[in-house]
């Protein structure tokens, strides 16, 4: 899995302020749209004023900035992949990726499940132990979808050798929901944009086997992939278009993009437009909804506040948008006022700094 690079100095620099900036733009996206996930674009005004959320509100209990499951799945995917990097470079055994994935998110449903680290199960068969389970705070229930909960219950590592073509997964084959999209930023961090495509893809199979929900992964991990390498945002969708039309079935995620790309072009972004996309419960439209908010503002804030501010999934979509912007600009560019208030920034930056590191040492 590991790609030879050597980078200088200045090149490594950018890098990991690049994965650190994914990782905490996402979660801050994240905890801008929680409070407001199920509410209506009319209810959000009535709340918060004629301009919708200005900044980090208060959610459940009058807390600030708390993330939901879009940010823990997006963790433990960073974390199967530090573990992966890992084992390939002190071992010499690749491919092991998606077993290590699979109970990844099988730890993730441990917190889903238990009220703190010392009611968690132990590892079994061989997983690793230790990590992310450990931390008391990620033991929370934060409105995880139905699908992710089923999908990780399965216990299923999809096949890296199976080829991507179209046909339905083996788990939740119906299932396109924004769960699998969501938490693949981590991909096109550590891989170039083909790989990362295909790692995420297979990935989002473990809990949505919709070809258009684990093509839209696909996508998402191969934009950030493109950004990390010093692209635009515009270029990289541009570029993901090209490579999902090696897909057969890709024509739903394909048609989302180009819409993102369209209605960005189309003068001054408003939330009514934004809503034009669709509600970003599904994965293709939680996809063009984040690209379309990175793309149509001109500031990394406004950007944030426009993707969290409309009558959907405000926690994914300002979750994608969070992950896109943090990789175009690195965590410098993010809103640091924000950030600050952030649950888990602390953990979050010491992972993304761990993510790296492995891929620089690779």
């Amino acid at each position: 899995m590991n790609q030879p690079w050597k980078p200088s100095w200045e090149a490594e620099a950018v890098y990991r302020a690049r994965v650190r900036g994914c990782l905490l733009g996402g979660a801050l996206g994240d905890a801008l749209g929680y409070p407001v996930e199920f509410s209506s674009l009319d209810r959000i005004r009535a709340s918060h004023g004629e301009r919708g959320v200005r900044g980090l509100v208060p959610g459940a209990h009058g807390v600030v900035g708390r993330i939901s499951d879009d940010t823990q799945m997006t963790l433990f995917t960073a974390e199967a992949l530090v573990q992966a990097h890992a084992r390939e470079r002190e071992k010499g055994i690749g491919g092991g990726w998606a077993l290590l994935l699979r109970w990844a998110y099988e730890r993730w449903l441990r917190t889903q499940t238990s009220s703190g680290p010392e009611e968690a199960a132990p590892p079994q068969n061989g997983a690793p132990a230790g990590g992310l389970v450990t931390e008391a705070w990620l033991y929370s229930r934060r409105a995880p979808g139905n699908a992710c909960l089923s999908g990780a219950a399965r216990m299923y590592a999809p096949d890296p050798a199976l080829p991507l073509d179209g046909t339905p997964g083996e788990v939740n084959p119906d299932s396109k929901g924004c769960g699998g999209v969501m938490r693949s930023a981590p991909f096109g961090l550590v891989c170039p944009a083909d790989t990362a495509f295909g790692m995420a893809a297979r990935g989002a199979q473990i809990t949505h086997g919709h070809p258009t929900g684990y093509y839209a992964a696909g996508a998402f991990a191969a934009i950030v992939a493109h950004l990390v390498a010093g692209e635009s945002l515009e270029g990289a969708v541009l570029r993901t278009l090209r490579l999902l039309e090696r897909h057969r079935g890709h024509e739903e995620t394909t048609a989302a993009l180009r819409g993102a790309l369209d209605l960005a072009a189309q003068g001054a972004p408003t939330a009514e437009k934004a809503e034009s996309l669709g509600a970003g419960w599904v994965a293709e439209e939680a996809l063009a909804l984040g690209v379309y908010c990175a793309l149509a503002e001109s500031s990394v804030q406004d950007a944030l506040l426009l993707s969290v501010n409309h009558s959907g999934d405000s926690d994914s979509t300002g979750s994608i948008c969070g992950n896109l912007l943090g990789a175009r600009f690195g965590d410098v560019g993010l809103p640091h006022a924000w950030v600050e208030r952030v649950e888990g920034r602390a953990r979050i930056a010491a992972l993304a700094d761990d993510l790296a590191a492995e891929r620089v040492r690779g």
